[in-house]
């Protein structure tokens, strides 16, 4: 009687070398196709044109405050509205929102903090006036007026 063995090991070798080449494939097609959130805009802007600009150098300094009549007229009515990143604020609330902004920043970095208005070309004198006033209370004195620029021909 010969003794014939059964071979139970089966060996199968899954190959890895191209694994590294496709994560970086998937990697690059997320990095290429995602958007990065920015606020979504509650208010109507319609910036003002100007004909001397000036870019900042550290965007990273720089909080926005969207000043416009509000997209959803049914829910929040036909007057300018303040937008603070995604919410709807009151003048009374600027106070805390910049306080808020301020803790987000290094300590270095607090007096430097900016706030840009972007107001809508619509918007009357009066709301823009009680938004500089509650600035000026809460000492935040860096204030930016946004505009687009103007086309020459």
């Amino acid at each position: 009687m010969s003794k014939f063995k059964k071979k139970n090991k089966v060996t199968e070798n899954i190959p890895t070398s191209a694994l590294p080449d496709i994560i970086f494939m998937l990697l690059f097609f997320f990095m290429t196709t995602t958007v990065l959130r920015e606020n979504e805009m509650l208010v109507e802007q319609k910036i003002p044109e100007a004909t001397q600009l000036q870019k900042l150098e550290k965007k990273t300094l720089i909080s926005y405050l969207y000043v416009g009549k509000p997209k959803n007229t049914a829910l929040y009515g036909t007057e300018p509205r303040i937008q603070a990143n995604d919410v709807l604020i009151n003048t009374s609330d600027i106070a805390l929102w910049v306080n808020q902004e301020k803790d987000k920043r290094s300590e270095t970095e607090r007096e430097m903090l900016t706030i840009s208005l972007k107001a809508d070309r619509e918007v009357k004198m009066g709301p823009i006036s009680d938004i500089q006033f509650e600035l000026r209370e809460v000492d935040a004195r860096r204030v930016l007026y946004a505009s687009v620029g103007r086309v020459q021909n």
